[in-house]
Parts: structure tokens; sequence; C-alpha cells
């Protein structure tokens, strides 16, 4: 896509200040967008901030409301913001289960439910989840993660369903494992962050950890007016990780 294909648009990125969500941003900004970042942890400095927790729904109200009046409207929402879990069912206790959902699934409907109005009002209204591979394939220790991003993937048809018809476009992208912040983490708590890194490598076919860059390129192009025909997509961006099964070396 050339430069400027959001000309004239404005989105909101959620966990827009870091990982996926800050190669989101500059992507979106370098084809002309003009995006506002809603993060809980923003810097002073940080273009384009604005302090909202998803899971506080008048913070999400307000910082929507900022928006509007700073930027003069809505056409994009990237419902990014996200945490991690790990473990089996056994392993992360009640709270834990209703901490991350309130994140990963309820974070996003609050963001999207409060801009809705705003899209409703756009000439290229979409709004683009961050899924993950996790959502479509069983990996070890991801239990509750992967629960919220199957509904993540879910929740995206359902949306993409009821909101067709006032011009709203709802897509995902499912990332395989991406090097970002949170993996960064895992790794350096494991007892070998060579050896770990390597198995995480190991486990994408095309050998490598997923660049933040390249969900960016995806998320952009869910959000293009360029694909106004595309809705209700979970577009993967995992290296083969789903659907190749290649034979060992």
């Amino acid at each position: 896509m050339s430069a400027g294909v959001f000309d004239g648009l404005t989105g909101i990125v959620t966990g827009g200040a870091s990982g996926i969500g800050a190669a989101v941003v500059a992507r979106l900004r370098a084809d002309g967008a003009r995006v506002a970042i809603f993060d809980r942890d923003v810097s002073d400095d940080l273009e384009g901030a604005y302090r909202v927790d998803v899971t506080d729904d008048a913070t999400i109200r307000a910082g929507v409301d900022a928006v509007v009046r700073d930027l003069g409207g809505i056409d994009i929402v990237v419902n990014n913001a996200g945490i991690g879990a790990q473990g089996t069912i056994e392993e992360n206790d009640d709270d834990e289960w209703h901490r991350v959902f309130d994140v990963n699934v309820v974070g996003a409907v609050r963001v999207a439910r409060a801009a809705l109005p705003h899209l409703r009002k756009s000439r290229a209204a979409a709004i683009v989840n961050t899924c993950s591979i996790a959502a479509t394939a069983g990996l070890p220790a991801r239990a509750l993660y992967g629960a919220t991003k199957g509904a993540i993937q879910s929740l995206t048809l359902q949306m993409a369903a009821d909101h067709l018809r006032e011009g709203i476009r709802v897509n995902c992208v499912n990332p395989g494992t991406a090097d970002t912040p949170w993996i960064g983490r895992l790794l350096d708590s494991a007892p070998d962050p060579a050896a770990e890194r390597a198995a995480l490598n190991a486990r994408q076919p095309h050998g490598r950890l997923v660049r933040p860059e390249e969900v960016a390129d995806a998320v952009a192009y869910l959000a293009s007016p360029r694909a106004g025909s595309t809705t209700g997509v979970a577009l993967a961006v995992d290296g083969g990780m789903q659907g190749l099964r290649l034979r060992p070396e």
C-alpha cells in the first residue's frame, strides 16, 4: 500500500505504546492516518497518547470523547491491548481468569462499544482485533490465554455480522509467537533463555519469531478502505504455524 491510503482518517490503537501496538501506530501514521494511542502506561512525550485503562469504562469513554474533540472523529479502532497468561486450567485461579478475560475480551468490547456511535458516521469504518495463533491451535500451558483469544475470534465474527449493514467492517489478525516485550520477559525468566528462544523459533515453520511490523502490515490491510469487501476474517501472520505440516529436516 502506498502512503496516503489513510489520509483524512483517524484511528485508535489500544495498547499502542509498545510491541505490536506501537508497530501498528507507526504503520498507520506512515500511511497518512491520525492515530490516538490508548494505554495505561504512557509518557508525557508520547505523541497522541491518552491514558486509558481498558478495564475502566469511564476512562475509555473519556478517551473516546477526547479523540473526537481533538481529531474530529473516529474511523478505525484497533483493539490490541492485552495481557498474557501461562498455565493449565489448574494453574490459574478464578481471580486470574476474570482478570485476563476482563482485559483481553471485555476490554475490546468496551472500546468498540464506546467508539460505535462515531464509527457509524465514518465513510470507511473498520475495527481490527488482535487475536492469536492460540485461538486456533492447542499450545502447552496457554489454557487461559488461548480461551480469551478464542473468544476474540468468535467475537470478531459476531461483531462483523451485527455491524456490516452499518458500514463497519470487523476483522482480526492472528499472530504467531511474536518478538514482543512479553515474550522477551518470558524468555528472560526461562532457565535457559537461548534454548527457549530456539524452541520458539523452531515451532514456527519459517523458523523465527514473527516481527511486530509484519503484524502491523496485516492490521493496516484489514483497516484499509481498500479492503472494503473483507469482513469477518481472521488473518494469520504466523509463519505457517496454523496451516502447514512440514516434515522434519
